[in-house]
């Protein structure tokens, strides 16, 4: 699977695993110059969150037959200012290198009591869209985020990334 050799992949292509892990690559209208297109999201809306007059949509946590569960969806910026998502990145010093990303997003098992990381490669670099040069404001961009999966009989995690509250997700099998 596409997916798995990514993770073992030590320089990284700065692409990111497309719909069906096929790397994609791109520029969308509203993201800045060279910002990575994400996974499309699948449409139904599982959870909102909003901060600082950011609203990031969660449409999409699928867990696949390699370990994976891929959280994706859509963030719209509504601040009335340039936002970067620097806040997103994560506070680790290993995070530092992604830049404006969502690499500090984790998930929550509450039943299990664990915390799951967004995936990186063995540079660092994470397995989640990079949002290179900003999201000008009234303007939305597609996002998303890979991480080990939780346990088949875990249904339900809490998505969090930055000072967004938490959203809780529905997982579903790929």
């Amino acid at each position: 699977m596409s997916i798995v050799a990514l993770v073992g992949c030590g320089g990284g292509t700065g692409e990111s695993p497309g719909q069906g892990g096929v790397p994609s690559k791109g520029v969308q209208e509203g993201k800045g110059e060279g910002a990575e297109e994400s996974a499309p999201s699948g449409g139904a809306t599982l959870a909102e969150s909003e901060g600082d007059g950011v609203v990031m949509t969660i449409t999409s946590a699928v867990r696949d037959s390699g370990g994976f569960l891929t959280v994706s969806g859509k963030v719209t910026n509504n601040s009335g200012v340039l936002w970067s998502g620097g806040e997103w990145r994560g506070d680790e010093n290993e995070l530092q290198k992604n830049g404006g990303s969502i690499a500090g997003a984790s998930l929550i098992d509450k039943p299990g009591k664990k915390k799951y990381l967004v995936l990186r490669d063995t540079s660092g670099r994470c397995l989640c869209t990079k949002f290179s040069g900003g999201l000008d404001s009234g303007k939305s961009a597609e996002w998303y985020a890979q991480f080990p999966a939780p346990p088949v009989d875990t249904q339900k995690v809490d998505f969090q990334v930055g000072t967004m509250p938490p959203a809780t997700i529905e997982i579903s099998e790929g």
